[in-house]
């Protein structure tokens, strides 16, 4: 089993249980009952290993005192054979455990047995997960929000595969609506602009400013000249906004690429507009009675959805009077579908068409608001929204250097896009920081740590612990000590609280990554990575390799070298190198 903590709960579970049913034999305590006491790990280390609580859980039940209870089960355990090596009575009845070298040495041969894949688990049990991420606008450039949200989706959905789950990663293009117009439109102004005499042609006041649109405007001026001058407005926008997004949809490929970011699907929003597939799923809306019509235009009865969800979640009448809900327009009065019936219908095709059983989308905070209506509309077709569509919101990027804010704004040109910030640091640097931090945290990226090469750099300091293993490694290699196999390792001498501490960490790795895919919180594996490296490099310092009697040296060699897949592992979730020299 990889999961060794698991594995020695569960047994010390069933030790426990075994000695209470021994004892009840003899008479000391009243047969059959049914206790469910628990076995967690003690927050200090000096309470044992484990910790059973069984004899209080079992206290009343059994009509006598728990710690009573506990010296007779203590009385009653055998623990020949088993992960123990000796349990001690404590505190008001608790039962502690202390692991025996068996345990440790089945550490090893856990990530020994499947170095990449340790740590996985049958959490998800193959349900089939989308993970919708980034999906920005084809407008401009992918940016510094793009970078957090892009790293915490693909993570997220590397941390699910683990766990389990069927995973898909997708990008949704916003190929249509009312920002694919003002691309157009701010496409046009600035050709316009370049064309002898249109020096003064106005810009939009929404349109995008940024010199992408410039370089746009000048690619089309170059290839058709002055033949727009005079075109329809129907004409230059579809055309104008084909060649932006004809241009900016492989940058955004290869910037994403470049940042180790490959989706299984782009599946663009015109699709579904050209399908009639938005139409229809507002007319099922229509037909489970969810629409009305008013002043043109048709609404979506967005305040009765919502007062059914919350009252379903469990608030009062009165706290949902209080809420200032509002209907939403799906089509308007010129008969032009909204971007929340698009949003809705792609949702609509996430699990009716393709059958996903959940879907996960990370978003950026400000659109909170935006949440529980898409979960609403989608329990107004039956799809049950509330319980299967996650929303992981994610806060906003500080921007740091020189310790000063960064400015940015995508309005006005100054935004940072992404393939800059990759030109200054490495992508394992941007892809750590970016995960470093829960999503519900705002996070401050100081440019100038992220390129220090020291103990301050988190991503350095993990990958430089990595690389330290590996010139070790080649290092006793050389002077002819191999890293033995587990089982040729007495894993008894490995007895100090340095190396103890570092195999118990080890173990933990499996937890850790079970409780990433069900917190929808990758950056637990950031910090477990940066513990693991504290582990080390305080084991290396207190515990010579070299030098030592051969047996000692080779144990020490094999949980450095086992160190060393398991942080190996955890870069490869967060798509960040382990490089072997540094």
């Amino acid at each position: 089993m990889s999961n060794m903590i698991q594995a020695a709960k569960e047994q010390a579970a069933r030790l426990t249980q075994a000695a209470y049913e021994r004892a009840a034999g003899e008479g000391l305590l009243p047969a059959g009952q049914a206790i469910q006491g628990s076995v967690e790990v003690p927050k200090d280390s000096r309470n044992g290993d484990l910790a059973s609580s069984f004899a209080m859980a079992g206290a009343k039940v059994l009509g006598t005192p728990p710690r009573q209870v506990a010296q007779i089960l203590l009385d009653h355990l055998e623990l020949e054979g088993s992960y123990f090596q000796r349990a001690e009575l404590a505190g008001p009845g608790f039962l502690n455990f202390f692991y025996d070298p068996r345990w440790y040495g089945g550490v090893l041969s856990a990530v020994e047995a499947d170095p990449q894949g340790y740590g996985s688990c049958d959490e998800g049990r193959g349900t089939r997960v989308m993970v919708e991420f980034v999906s920005a606008n084809p407008t401009g450039p992918m940016h510094m929000g793009n970078a957090r949200g892009g790293v915490l989706g693909d993570t997220l959905a590397n941390v699910l595969r683990r766990a389990g789950y069927d995973t898909w990663k997708e990008f949704y293009v916003n190929d249509a609506g009312n920002q694919i117009h003002k691309f157009a439109q701010s496409i046009h102004a600035r050709y316009m602009q370049l064309l002898p005499g249109g020096e003064g042609y106005p810009f939009p006041e929404e349109g995008y400013q940024g010199e992408d649109i410039r370089e746009l405007a000048q690619g089309f001026y170059e290839q058709y000249g002055e033949s727009y001058r005079d075109a329809p407005e129907e004409k230059w926008q579809a055309d104008m906004a084909r060649f932006g997004l004809e241009r900016n949809l492989p940058k955004m490929r290869e910037d994403l690429r470049r940042y180790r970011i490959e989706y299984d699907e782009w599946f663009f929003e015109s699709s579904l507009h050209e399908s009639g597939y938005v139409a229809q799923t507002v007319e099922l809306l229509g037909q489970r009675g969810w629409t009305y019509e008013r002043d043109g235009a048709l609404w979506l009865d967005t305040k009765g959805l919502l007062r059914e969800k919350y009252l379903r979640e469990g608030k009062t009448q009165e706290q949902v009077e209080k809420l200032d809900l509002k209907d939403d327009v799906l089509r308007r009065a010129n008969g032009v579908y909204t971007y929340f019936a698009a949003d809705i219908a792609y949702h609509r095709n996430k699990f009716e068409a393709r059958g996903f059983d959940r879907v996960i989308n990370v978003w950026g905070a400000d659109h909170h608001g935006h949440v529980a209506r898409l979960q609403a509309a989608l329990d107004g077709l039956g799809l049950d929204g509330s319980g299967r569509l996650v929303i992981v919101l994610m806060q906003l990027v500080n921007l740091l250097q020189d310790g000063k804010p960064v400015r940015m704004s995508k309005r006005t040109g100054k935004a940072i896009a992404l393939h800059d910030l990759l030109d200054e640091i490495s992508v394992d640097a941007a892809r750590y920081y970016f995960n470093n931090r829960a999503a519900t945290s705002p996070l401050d990226f100081d440019l100038d740590l992220a390129v220090r090469q020291d103990a301050d750099n988190p991503v350095y300091y993990v990958q430089y612990a990595h690389a330290r293993i590996c010139s070790l490694l080649a290092n006793l290699a050389g002077e002819g000590d191999m890293v033995p196999a587990a089982d040729e390792v007495d894993a008894a001498l490995l007895a100090t609280g340095e190396e103890r501490e570092l195999i118990k960490n080890l173990a933990q790795y499996p937890q850790e990554l079970r409780l990433a895919a069900r917190d929808y919180d990758p950056s637990r594996i950031n910090r477990y990575l940066t513990a693991l490296a504290g582990d080390f490099h305080r084991f290396y310092n207190a515990c010579r390799i070299r030098g030592e009697e051969r047996a000692l040296r080779l144990a020490r060699l094999k949980l450095a070298d086992t160190v060393r897949l398991v942080l190996a592992n955890g870069l490869g979730l967060l798509g960040v190198a382990a490089p072997e020299k540094m």
